[in-house]
């Protein structure tokens, strides 16, 4: 046997569950009745898997030049313990990465730029996203406030948890930035009575959330515009401020810009809520081993990660206060997971949906990021922050008295009711 199936082989023996791998000659490596089976068509990927290089063996997937048999969680087992160490560390680098990173950053967020990405994700097909998303088609991490909620049940308890973080009261101007499907925008125009709202890049998007609004006659109090968030009007602000799953798109060159603009947009003593991924390591902006750039191809090109350090830096020089910070990194595993088996039991709907060579090149990919998203929150690769903001404080004395202008209580109330 040549030393790379060797090497192949060795690893194959050491994984969690049990693994086959079948040559492109046929030949068979590993034993009978496995719980994953590797299908190789092409030499280059059985180096890829003696590198332990899962992003670009998934790659390898997405273009044909291997198959990937057997249940996704398995499948996952095998891939964590494929690679030779953490691909937190694996992504880092020094002052000369930094710097080229940075300038990449910015070049790649122009307005022209981000908006062919949105599209590129968000617009694959509404019809894709229905069959494994929530009836609302929430695509952020869900919050299970207690461990048996479906799905659905748990991105409900979400919407109602940034509404209640935000204290959203009837009447006031809540402003949602990339606001996706509407979920959270009509559930707070619908159970919090507030003036809503929301922006996106998204044609398809736009589309959905207008019909809804008109079904649910909700015309007058809640609305969504097709608009890049730098040409949001600041001449009227908003008392409240949600931003789900869009400071990734942002780019980390542009989060303090960022949040300044926020910040122009919110009334003083309002609240902005920061809600998404944050990576696990402070100077990686992707993840090793080839996953970033699997992402970065076929998933979310443009997306950035930055450490929750990094951001609160971000906020800060962008003019904002953090008074609450929460880490909801296993919800998103199990989120994550739950997405990933809604999409595994209807895969050949989805094929149908997507269609030809391209929309099955687009499935396979989707297969792999949503189940290896879950193994990176679940190993703590990657988690899922959720900032509150205000105003920098003004020296005021009264802060503790709850006065009408100020929305944030600063007490944690919730802890003590209950009993203990």
């Amino acid at each position: 046997m040549n030393p790379l199936l060797s090497v192949v082989e060795r690893k194959l023996q050491s994984l969690p569950v049990s693994v086959q791998l079948v040559l492109p000659d046929g030949t068979v490596l590993g034993p009978p009745g496995p719980r994953v089976r590797f299908v190789a068509h092409d030499k280059t990927a059985l180096a890829h898997l003696a590198e332990g290089a899962v992003g670009v063996l998934g790659q390898d997937y997405v273009e044909g030049r291997i198959d990937i048999e057997g249940n996704m969680r398995d499948v996952m087992a095998a891939a964590s313990a494929l690679m030779p160490g953490s691909p937190v560390d694996a992504a880092r680098g020094g002052w000369l990465t930094e710097l080229v990173r940075k300038v990449v950053s910015v070049w790649r967020h122009s307005i022209e730029r981000d908006a062919k990405q949105i599209e590129f994700h968000y617009d694959l097909s509404d019809d894709f996203y229905a069959l494994w998303l929530d009836p609302r088609r929430v695509y952020s991490c869900a919050y299970y406030r207690t461990p048996d909620m479906t799905l659905a049940e748990a991105q409900e308890a979400k919407l109602d948890h940034i509404c209640r973080k935000l204290r959203l009261q009837a009447g006031e101007r809540f402003l949602d930035v990339g606001a996706g499907w509407g979920g959270l925008l009509l559930w707070a125009a619908e159970n919090y009575g507030v003036d809503a709202t929301g922006i996106t890049l998204s044609r398809n998007q736009h589309a959905h959330v207008t019909r809804l609004i008109q079904e649910k006659g909700l015309a007058g109090r809640a609305r969504i515009e097709l608009l890049d968030y730098r040409k949001l009007d600041e001449s009227a602000a908003y008392d409240k401020i949600a931003s789900v799953g869009m400071f990734e798109h942002v780019g980390r060159a542009q989060l303090e810009d960022y949040f300044a603009k926020l910040r122009r947009l919110l009334k003083p003593g309002g609240l902005i809520m920061n809600h998404g991924i944050t990576a696990a390591g402070v100077y990686n902006a992707e993840l090793g081993n080839g996953m970033g750039e699997f992402i970065e191809k076929y998933i979310f090109p443009g997306g950035e990660l930055t450490h929750i350090s990094v951001v609160m830096e971000a906020m800060t020089n962008g003019g904002l206060e953090e008074v609450d910070v929460e880490n909801l990194r296993p919800h998103y595993a199990r989120t994550l997971w739950a997405w990933s088996d809604a999409l595994e039991a209807r895969l050949p709907e989805a094929a149908q949906v997507l269609g030809g060579e391209q929309g099955e090149r687009s499935l396979r990919a989707y297969r792999l990021y949503l189940a290896g998203c879950a193994m990176a929150f679940e190993h703590g690769w990657i988690a899922l922050h959720q900032i509150l903001g205000q105003h920098p404080a003004t020296g005021r004395p009264d802060e503790l008295d709850n006065p009408a202008d100020q929305a944030y209580p600063w007490r944690r109330d919730y802890m003590y009711s209950g009993g203990r």
